[in-house]
């Protein structure tokens, strides 16, 4: 069939002119991009820093003394009331030079080598934890531990306050039942004055002793540090010694 010559004229027209806008279309056609968020920043924590991720050692505290084998038999175990403190010792210095922080496994002791490392069971629920030992106290009653905060949530102390637990010794940098320097603390008072008095009584009561008067987050306190720090002596102290304010402890400094 022959094909007429406009309409041959029309196509032959039309094909580059259809050609170009493919072309032009497929050159100007932008890439789509998904707009991702920023990753969220994680939370502070009550000291200000932020938070870390949770690992499966969050309960072992950060420290160089090497974790004994998990079927290691405890060196030392002992079964009394624990509680926490956080302000107003948080960012304080510890017993063991450290800057307590209330968000850290650490606990107060009042006679184990400082830096043991030690576990913690509430006896109620069982929960248990791996706390390393850098303050002394509790010097309340006959409370046996304090707590760090973190600790004391990773045992169930922390909202009831107070909780029997098990102690069980891991490991100590020096020997718990020999050597170690001993003293004998007493307070906190409420003023200092009445520190100030305890401390001229003790000075004439034990002569041969260092009587140290120092401000504590709480209250005044008094120490006696017996001559050559020596544990037998400051143990009879503490044994016989009583003051209408203020309880009587027997602490080891180092």
């Amino acid at each position: 069939m022959r094909i007429p010559r406009e309409a041959m004229s029309n196509s032959l027209l039309l094909a580059p002119l259809l050609a170009l806008s493919l072309l032009l279309n497929g050159c100007g056609k932008k890439e789509v991009r998904a707009s991702v968020p920023p990753a969220p920043s994680l939370p502070p924590t009550e000291s200000g820093t932020a938070s870390p991720a949770p690992s499966a050692a969050a309960n072992v505290p950060n420290t160089s003394i090497t974790l004994p084998p998990a079927n290691a038999k405890p060196l030392y175990t002992q079964i009394g009331i624990a509680s926490w403190y956080g302000p107003p010792y948080h960012n304080r210095r510890a017993a063991n030079g450290e800057i307590y922080d209330m968000n850290q496994m650490t606990a107060a002791h009042r006679t184990l080598p400082l830096n043991s490392l030690v576990r913690i069971t509430n006896l109620s629920t069982g929960h248990s934890a791996i706390v390393r030992i850098t303050d002394r106290g509790p010097f309340i009653g006959e409370r046996m531990i304090d707590l760090s905060l973190a600790a004391a949530k990773a045992t169930d102390v922390w909202k009831a306050g107070l909780a029997w637990v098990r102690l069980e010794v891991l490991q100590t940098p020096v020997p718990i039942d020999t050597g170690g320097k001993w003293a004998v603390q007493i307070g906190a008072f409420d003023s200092t004055q009445v520190a100030t008095k305890m401390k001229h009584e003790l000075e004439q009561q034990y002569n041969t002793a260092k009587i140290l008067e120092f401000a504590g987050p709480t209250g005044e306190w008094v120490r006696i540090r017996v001559p050559n720090d020596d544990k037998d002596e400051a143990e009879e102290i503490s044994r016989t010694l009583t003051t209408p304010e203020g309880g009587v402890f027997l602490v080891r400094l180092d």
